[in-house]
């Protein structure tokens, strides 16, 4: 199995300086996922609901790359 290189830890001081954001589809509801677009060169994503539970990180291509199969 070959090692993927898109998904990365994130050290816990980096998400400190994380800005989160959602969806302005979510109706500010709560039930969304949020993204930190702010630090280079990863794009963190969590669940709303848990702010401080798991966070996956993709590099930016990979992220673009999932954007764009959601469209």
């Amino acid at each position: 199995m070959s090692q993927d290189h898109h998904i990365q830890p994130v050290p816990v001081p980096v998400l400190a300086e994380a800005v989160w954001r959602a969806s302005s589809y979510s109706g500010g509801q709560g039930n969304c996922v949020e993204v930190a677009g702010n630090l280079t060169p990863l794009i963190p994503v969590r669940d709303s609901k848990r702010p401080t539970g798991p966070v996956l990180a993709f590099s930016r291509n990979a992220w673009t790359t999932f954007l764009d199969h959601l469209r």
